[in-house]
C-alpha cells in the first residue's frame, strides 16, 4: 500500500483528499502547514507528496526546495495543488522540480490519475536508474544513461523561451528529445554571444551540476524544444556508481572544452569569411545526418552572427557574397550549402 503525504491548510479540502485516497486503498498522512509537512516527509518516508502551493509558515515552493536538499526525500514524486492558473506560477513550480500539478477545483479521477502516473514512474525509475555497477546489463554498458532518460517528465518550450538563466543554481538536468537549444552570454553593451549549440540527443546544463556552481550562461530554445527532466540526485548517483557513466561524462566534458576552445580561437584570429564559413559548416553538421547536403539551415541571421562572434550586418553581407559566389543558396530564409568543399577550404 503506497503512503501519500497530503499537505493542505484548508481542512475541508484536506479531508476530502484523504477520503478519496483512502477509498482508493492508499495510506494517507496529513499536514496542515509547510513546516509540519517537511517534518512528516523526512520522518514518515511517504511514496508521494501532494502539496498545496499557498500554505502558512512555509509555502509549497519552499517545501519543495527544502525537500530537494534532503538525500532521501528529494526523489519522492511531488504534485502541486494550486488555485493559481497563471503559467508563470506553474512554470516556477515545475522548474523547482515538481513532477506534476493539479489546478483547483479538481475531480477525484484527475487526482487519482496524476498520483497513479507518478507512482508508476517512480516504481520504474528507482530500481532501474540507479543500478549496482556489478549487475549492469549490456545495454546499460553501451549507453549508461539510457535508463536515466526513460519515462521522465517532459517539458516543452516554444521558440525563444528561456530554459534556464545565467546566475541561477541548477534544479535538474535536461536531455534534449527534440529541437535545438543555444546557450548565450550577454556583454555589458548588450551584445549576445552564443557559447554553445545543442541538439536532439544532447545533455544540457550538466557542467554546473558537476562543478556545483551556478549557470555561467543562459539557455534558450531556438525552435520548439522537448526536454526530458532528470533530478540532479539521480544523475549524481548514477555517475558515482557506474564507471561507464563516468567515462561518458569525461568524454562529454572533453568535447565541450574542445568546442569552446575552437570557438574562442576563431573569434580571436579568423577572418570574417573564415568565421562565416566555419559557422555555416558547424551548424550544418548539427542539422544534417550523414552529410545530407539537402538539409537547410533554419537559424536566424542573428543567431549565426552570435555564433561567429560578429555583427549581424557584417555576417549578412558575407552571406550575400557567398550566395553570389554560388557557395550557398538562400530560399525562404533557409540557407542551403551548395559547395561544402569550397567552404571547407575557406576554413582551412
Amino acid at each position: 500500500m503506497a503512503k501519500i503525504l497530503v499537505i493542505e491548510d484548508n481542512q475541508a479540502i484536506r479531508e476530502n483528499i484523504t477520503e478519496i485516497l483512502e477509498m482508493a486503498d492508499y495510506s494517507v498522512i496529513e499536514a496542515a502547514d509547510g513546516r509540519q509537512g517537511l517534518l512528516l516527509a523526512e520522518t514518515q518516508h511517504p511514496d508521494l507528496i501532494v502539496c498545496d502551493l499557498s500554505l502558512p509558515i512555509l509555502d509549497g515552493y519552499v517545501v519543495l526546495q527544502m525537500l530537494s536538499r534532503n538525500d532521501t526525500a528529494c526523489s519522492v514524486p511531488f504534485i502541486f495543488l494550486t488555485a493559481r492558473a497563471e503559467r508563470a506560477e506553474i512554470r516556477k513550480g515545475m522548474d523547482l522540480g515538481a513532477d506534476d500539478y493539479i489546478t483547483k477545483p479538481f475531480n477525484p479521477s484527475e487526482l487519482l490519475s496524476a498520483i497513479e502516473c507518478q507512482l508508476k514512474k517512480s516504481a520504474y525509475t528507482r530500481p532501474h536508474v540507479i543500478n549496482d555497477p556489478r549487475v549492469m546489463t549490456e545495454s546499460m554498458i553501451e549507453d549508461p544513461f539510457k535508463g536515466l532518460i526513460k519515462d521522465r517528465n517532459i517539458k516543452t518550450f516554444k521558440s525563444k523561451q528561456i530554459i534556464y538563466q545565467e546566475g541561477t543554481h541548477p534544479s535538474c538536468l535536461y536531455f534534449i528529445l527534440k529541437g535545438f537549444v543555444k546557450t548565450i552570454r550577454v556583454d555589458d553593451d548588450g551584445k549576445e554571444f552564443i557559447t554553445g549549440l545543442f541538439r536532439e540527443g544532447d545533455f544540457l546544463g550538466f557542467v554546473p551540476i558537476l562543478d556545483k556552481t551556478r549557470y555561467s550562461d543562459s539557455a534558450h530554445a531556438i525552435d520548439q524544444v522537448m526536454l526530458s527532466v532528470i533530478p540532479i540526485s539521480d544523475f549524481e548517483e548514477m555517475t558515482s556508481l557506474n564507471k561507464h557513466a563516468q567515462e561518458q561524462i569525461i568524454k562529454m566534458l572533453a568535447h565541450t572544452i574542445e568546442e569552446k576552445e575552437v570557438q574562442l580561437l576563431r573569434v580571436a584570429y579568423d577572418s570574417l569569411r573564415k568565421r562565416a564559413a566555419d559557422t555555416l559548416l558547424s551548424v550544418f553538421n548539427k542539422y544534417s545526418v550523414a552529410g545530407d547536403s539537402n538539409v537547410g539551415i533554419k537559424f536566424s541571421r542573428g543567431n549565426l552572427a552570435a555564433i561567429a562572434g560578429v555583427a549581424k550586418e557584417s555576417f549578412a553581407r558575407t552571406l550575400a557574397d557567398f550566395r553570389d559566389e554560388h557557395l550557398i543558396d538562400i530560399r525562404h530564409g533557409v540557407i542551403y550549402l551548395l559547395d561544402i568543399s569550397k567552404l571547407n577550404q575557406l576554413c582551412n
